[in-house]
């Protein structure tokens, strides 16, 4: 969420900054939540005063009520205290309507890109910084004919169970889940990530802290009884730890990794981009998160995409990095790097990771802050990234790997699996 702050004292580059999200109605947007803030404390400032005028009636009428005054002045005075009473009830009312609404209204608003971040409206804009050399092969076969070849992974047990978009993994295809999970987790640990655990339903409140909520309701499944969110990522259920927590500036940077499996509604139903492996429903995935210093941020940001690289890079698969146009930002990221690996059997870039860095609109929510050196609160950042989702991963492995005699399995996963190859 964008402070209000922000948005008092320098209107214009909110203004300017949501224009390049692709906001054409910015400018109209950020002056209702301006007039409303303005109309948020007007109505505080009356209540303040009403507040310490009925203070003062009310001291009158004991000083009254001792001194055995006439009725009709005592009637005056407590029917004055009634009728303030009544306006105060309705100011509150009123301060509680306008708070609900501005709070509504800052909810809808994306986060601000960085400065850095490329010129663009669409995907195709994206600035591509890395890109591994290629040579690609002819008659490779994608990874959902390899899959049926081998028989790793039912896609259509799954639908039977639960409906598309559902996989059951077998054998040495659940096999090699697992073994990389364990190696994506065993990696963070080493770089200094604290493994978490943590629960894949949250409440309302905490899918409105991390910026799932609103944004992406549509999205999320939703378990009406309980009123509990499936999680779309790790990153919401960590990240949640630290709301309403002020962090000592000595335990920065925080780092987390979680394995969870991920629940998303926005898989399709057909064509080769949602095909197999490629979009699903319930997936994978191990996730970074970070909590950091503003003044560090984004010298952690390149840290953990390097991080990221070098998993990718241990797996000997092609990939390429793209630096996120402005146009194409996740909702409440400020500067976004995507990691996409090669599928060779689709002759494909399929994007494997967003590492993200969300300034304060994810603090500002969840009311995360340090103490400065003059005991000033202020709001920490948070970044995230995935490290790594497996589907597209598993994927691109199976296409890219794949040999005449069968599918062989990277150096690094063989310690995991138990075998060099699939065949």
């Amino acid at each position: 969420m964008i402070d209000l702050q922000r948005i008092r004292t320098d209107k214009k580059a909110v203004v300017d900054g949501l224009h390049k999200r692709g906001l054409p109605d910015a400018e109209a947007r950020i002056e209702a939540i301006c007039k409303l803030d303005r109309e948020k404390r007007a109505t505080q400032s009356e209540l303040n005063t009403l507040a310490a005028t009925l203070n003062k009636l009310s001291n009158q009428i004991g000083h009254l009520l001792r001194s055995e005054v006439e009725t009709t002045i005592l009637e005056a005075k407590k029917k004055a205290i009634n009728d303030l009473k009544e306006r105060i009830k309705a100011l509150k009312q009123q301060f509680k309507t306008h708070t609900s609404s501005l709070l509504e209204q800052l909810y809808a608003l994306p986060n601000l890109p960085h400065q850095s971040v490329p010129i663009g409206k669409h995907a195709d804009d994206n600035l591509i910084i890395y890109e591994t050399p290629l040579n690609p092969s002819s008659g490779q076969l994608a990874h959902w004919d390899l899959i049926k070849k081998y028989d790793l992974i039912d896609f259509e047990l799954g639908n039977k169970i639960t409906g598309a978009g559902f996989p059951v993994y077998k054998g040495k295809g659940a096999k090699l889940q697992r073994a990389l999970v364990n190696f994506f987790l065993d990696q963070a640990e080493k770089s200094g990530y604290t493994e978490i655990q943590p629960p894949i339903l949250v409440n309302q409140q905490s899918a409105y802290a991390t910026g799932q909520l609103p944004d992406k309701e549509g999205q999320m499944y939703h378990i009406p009884l309980a009123d509990l969110y499936l999680i779309p990522t790790a990153e919401v259920s960590i990240t949640n730890i630290y709301r309403d927590t002020i962090v000592a500036t000595t335990a920065l940077p925080i780092k987390h990794v979680g394995y969870t499996p991920c629940f998303r509604r926005e898989a399709g139903s057909w064509g080769a981009d949602v095909r197999g492996l490629n979009r699903l429903h319930q997936f994978d995935k191990v996730e970074l998160v970070q909590i950091c210093h503003p003044d560090d941020s984004y010298a952690h940001l390149e840290k953990m995409l390097a991080y990221v690289q070098g998993l990718v890079e241990q797996l000997a698969l092609p990939y390429r990095v793209l630096k996120l146009c402005q146009g194409d930002l996740g909702f409440c990221a400020a500067m976004t790097y995507d990691i996409e690996v090669y599928a060779a059997g689709q002759n494909k870039w399929l994007e494997v990771s967003s590492i993200s860095n969300f300034e304060t609109f994810q603090s500002n929510r969840l009311s995360l802050r340090y103490k400065d050196q003059n005991k000033k609160s202020c709001l920490l950042h948070t970044l995230n990234g995935s490290g790594l989702a497996l589907p597209r991963i598993l994927a691109s492995l199976l296409e890219y790997h794949q040999r005449p005699d069968g599918i062989a399995i990277p150096k690094v996963l063989r310690p995991y699996t138990g075998f060099h190859i699939i065949d």
